[in-house]
């Protein structure tokens, strides 16, 4: 294997043109630490950890996170073993854990086990091996036993070097003394030749069933059973101090040397080079302090000013022009074993397979378009023209024509190409071996970057035009109809290919086919291929590839081929992260150069793509790193991580902390989260690795995130349960008092409206009776209204009764008197007696009396009564007299009824007075109708 590897640096000055991997270039600004990086890690969740100047340096894909070792900031050595990070640095050494929080804790051995360090020690090394852990300083090796907690110091007595394990043994460098290894526990020398007393071992390897020993000076040994030999590797350049520092076997078997001034060489398991690596290439730094290859086939390179991450699992190799000398990469092709460029500063190429720099093919300065391989002879489509290329120069130039876009041939004009320009469409022909100019054809002067040629039928697709279909003559030389195809309308980032037999006009909206000449219609099927693809690019032939085409989108290549057993297209869609295109929007390019590997031409250079490379066979696990709470203008509190934690309702405020521990740089990591409780729906795909919530009210919560790397999504779901308690004023015993405080306002509520109630209540009944009282009166008033209009017209009609009875006796009285006057005037006397004596019993008639009485007792009721009891002396006479009084009877109407003189009745009427006892000033009448 290593006789080749003294043909390594003489390949230095020929990799120019050598395309490297991804590499990431993490400077200590990024990582916010000390510039070197001695030994690097990796644990059982894939995340990085660095032995770094500051600290005990982890990185989880998202964000970097710097740990401070207790009273020793420097860190010397890491080691991922099991579930902890054991450190070494100045004057201790111990082992990191994961707390409840997803922070790191540390503990140091050498104080929980009683250890005593010596003055200034420092720990540079340290390996796992069956039950023990040795860390190495330059001094002694410590042995810790796992399993017993006890230790044993190993001291050779001199400076050791280097502590290296190999498969299931540990050896040590000491210098000036040689190579030693340890049994059970004790250090026993292998070997003291010279070549371990004068120079340092820097690393072991196992080849073929030999140990092979690298040196610092880049020399190689190894033990033939009786004697070193030396294995030829060396370096040839005088000039060139090459100094090794670190080394490593990669997965692969290939063996990886980290410098001290010349970045990194990885070589096979031959011995031959496979990449050199160095600052021109993209590293940070040229000194490599510590080197690791990760779970993915990541090299992780420990600088003496930063870190980088070699993406050697990628897909991808990149080709940068950081010089300028190349340009923009419009086209591409391999022709005779040739890898061809085509720029905007002309046309280069260089040998395939070979590590040697671009050669320019003169005469080709400026814009070349297209390049394409016609009848086995290489067409540059170039601004002044055509070109045909020849052994790395222009074979032949055809010129008539400026601004060649692209060439089209048609089986049934086997000897003609038909050429896109500037202004419209040219014909070439082939005469005697040899492509000519023949023709422009006529009718048609706009610019033909895309265009088909079926028949005598040509499809022509121009951005700000539109879409056309040429009928031309038989003979190529016009066009007789033109027709701009009006269905397809006017459409952005549009161009017109042949896929499948099939004519397609594509557009960034959508996809039309040709229905046989007749109209262009939507293809449903292969439109609906992009609908959840946004930042499309127009869809583009593969150059050089059979049926393939191309477009990006999103953070994707998309390759699309027919479909072998349907008319729908099978689709590979590759990830890249679009802010490494770097193209030119509309010219972006890709061809194939071999049946997976594709070239993609960029504004600086070039990316090659190897399908067959899985970028990950195992798409890592999301992970939640931390979660933290805290109230509005207070610090933030981690929360477990292992429980389902209890908040009060003030530290509403959360913060969620995730990662996907993936370093491929080529590849986009996206996140999604969901929080139950607040929403059901996921949200957008994003970078962000950091989740918010603010001001969340109280319930139950499930935070959950999910991550993908380019199309491929994990299939964990991260998640954290966490409750949010309800406000004080919204506790149980709030509540409680609440519902307490709802019952008594409710019966208080109860009692002030029962009190009201009855209160209205009684008000209502006391209005009530008293309405009733006011209607029982006003009834009881109409009734005695109507009974005393009764009672007015009984006694009105008493009253008539009476004076139609009193007016009797007076007309009768009065007739009688007046016959009693007459027949005291007759002649006879005894009869006139007699009837004088009949008149005056008539008119004395004590019935009529009687009947006066009862009639006037029915108008005046007691009045008889009251007079005798006021008056006990009254005479019948003298009641008779008030009777008539009452009547408002004159003196003159009263005698008739008295069968007496009006004289006489004015007498009776003063003795009535005297009887009474009346004044002289009271009226006798008004006295009597008074009473």
């Amino acid at each position: 294997m290593w006789v080749v590897l003294v043909l390594i640096f003489n390949c230095f000055n020929t990799a120019q043109a050598q395309e490297k991997p991804p590499i990431q270039v993490f400077s200590p600004k990024t990582y916010n630490a000390e510039n070197q990086n001695w030994d690097i890690t990796q644990d059982e969740n894939n995340y990085m950890y660095f032995a770094n100047n500051g600290g005990l340096l982890e990185y989880n894909g998202s964000e970097w996170t710097l740990y401070e070792v207790p009273d020793s900031p420097l860190v010397r050595t890491v080691l991922a073993y099991t579930d902890k990070i054991y450190t070494g640095s100045f004057m201790d050494f111990g082992y990191w854990e994961r707390n409840v929080f997803g922070t790191l804790e540390y503990t140091s051995l050498i104080g929980s086990m009683g250890i005593s360090p010596l003055d200034d020690e420092q720990f540079w090394n340290i390996e796992a091996i069956d039950k023990w852990l040795l860390f190495q300083s330059l001094s002694r090796i410590y042995l810790i036993d796992l399993e017993e907690n006890e230790f044993k110091i190993i001291e050779p007595g001199g400076q050791i070097l280097k502590l290296i394990k190999v498969d299931n043994s540990v050896f040590f460098h000491v210098q000036n003394k040689g190579l030693y290894t340890i049994n059970n526990g004790e250090f026993v020398l292998v070997s003291d030749h010279n070549i371990f007393r004068d120079r340092v071992v820097t690393n072991i390897f196992q080849i073929n069933n030999d140990y092979h020993y690298l040196l610092d000076d880049g020399s190689m040994y190894r033990f033939d059973g009786t004697d070193y030999l030396n294995v030829p590797f060396a370096n040839p350049s005088p000039d060139t101090d090459l100094r090794i520092f670190s080394s490593d076997t990669l997965l692969d078997g290939s063996i990886v040397l980290g410098t001290i001034s010349q970045g990194i060489l990885i070589l096979n398991e031959k011995g031959d080079i496979q990449l050199r690596l160095d600052r021109t290439s993209g590293m940070g730094n040229n000194t490599v302090l510590s080197l690791y290859e990760d779970s993915q086939n990541n090299i992780w390179l420990g600088l003496d000013n930063g870190i980088n991450c070699v993406n050697m699992g990628s897909r991808f190799r990149f080709f940068t022009d950081d010089e300028g000398k190349l340009g923009t990469v419009y086209t591409s092709i391999i022709h005779e074993d040739h890898l061809y460029l085509g720029t905007n500063q002309g046309l280069f190429y260089k040998p395939m397979h070979v590590d040697e720099e671009f050669e320019f093919i003169s005469g080709t300065n400026g814009q070349v378009w297209m390049l394409k391989e016609i009848d086995g002879q290489l067409f540059c489509g170039h601004n002044n023209g055509t070109y045909i290329i020849t052994g790395g120069e222009i074979g032949q130039a055809i010129l008539e024509a400026s601004g060649s876009w692209d060439f089209r041939q048609n089986s049934d004009y086997p000897n003609l190409i038909l050429q896109g320009n500037y202004n419209g469409l040219h014909v070439l022909a082939k005469k005697e071996g040899k492509w000519m100019y023949r023709n422009k054809i006529i009718g048609f002067d706009i610019s033909t970057r895309f265009f088909e040629w079926k028949g005598t039928t040509v499809y022509v697709s121009h951005e700000f035009s539109g879409l056309y279909r040429l009928e031309l003559s038989n003979d190529l030389m016009r066009i007789y109809k033109n027709d701009q195809i009006k269905s397809v309308g006017y459409q952005i980032g549009t161009s017109l290919l042949s896929f499948g037999n099939k004519i397609y006009y594509t557009t960034t909206e959508g996809i039309y086919r040709d229905l046989q000449g007749r109209e262009f219609s939507l293809d449903t099927t292969f439109t609906a291929l992009f609908k959840d693809m946004e930042n499309l690019t127009t869809l583009m032939p593969v150059t050089g590839g059979r049926d393939l085409v191309w477009r990006y989108a999103d953070n994707t290549i998309i390759f699309l081929e027919p479909g072998k057993l349907s008319e729908d297209p099978l689709m590979d869609v590759i990830p890249l992260s679009s802010n490494l295109r770097n193209v030119v929007d509309g010219f972006g390019n890709i061809s194939q150069i071999k049946d997976d590997i594709f070239l993609l031409g960029t504004s600086n250079g070039y990316i090659l793509l190897d399908q067959k490379i899985e970028p990950f066979k195992n798409i890592p696990e999301v992970r939640i790193n931390s979660a933290q709470s805290y109230a509005l203008d207070e610090a933030s509190h981690g929360m477990n991580l292992d429980e389902s934690p209890v908040l009060s309702n003030e530290k509403n405020n959360l913060s969620f902390r995730f990662s996907m521990p993936a370093f491929n740089s080529t590849i986009q990591k996206e996140y999604r989260v969901q929080l139950e409780g607040l929403n059901e729906s996921w949200t957008n795909w994003s970078t962000t690795s950091e989740r918010r919530y603010e001001n969340l009210p109280y319930g139950d919560y499930t935070f959950k995130v999910r991550g993908r790397i380019g199309n491929k999504v994990a299939e964990n779901i991260a998640e954290y349960k966490f409750r949010i308690e309800r406000p004080f004023l919204l506790s149980n015993a709030m509540i409680g008092l609440y519902l307490l405080g709802l019952i008594l306002t409710l019966f208080t509520v109860h009692i002030l409206y029962r009190r009201h109630y009855r209160r209205q209540q009684g008000k209502l009944i006391e209005q009530s009776l008293k309405e009733f009282e006011i209607k029982e009166l006003e009834s009881t008033q109409e009734l005695m209204r109507l009974k005393n209009e009764k009672l007015q017209q009984n006694i009105e009609g008493k009253n008539r009764e009476l004076a139609i009875s009193t007016m009797s006796l007076i007309k009768k009285n009065e007739f009688l008197n007046s016959i009693k006057k007459e027949l005291k005037t007759a002649d006879n006397s005894v009869s006139r007696n007699r009837v004088i004596k009949i008149i005056d019993n008539n008119i004395n008639n004590t019935d009529d009396w009687k009947l006066f009485e009862e009639a006037f007792n029915n108008a005046d009721k007691d009045f008889l009564k009251k007079i005798k009891n006021e008056h006990p002396d009254l005479t019948s006479n003298d009641l008779r007299l008030c009777a008539y009084l009452r009547l408002n009877l004159s003196s003159k109407e009263i005698a008739p009824l008295l069968n007496i003189s009006t004289r006489s009745v004015e007498v009776k009427r003063y003795r009535l007075r005297k009887k009474m006892n009346l004044p002289h000033e009271t009226n006798l009448t008004n006295y009597i109708l008074e009473l």
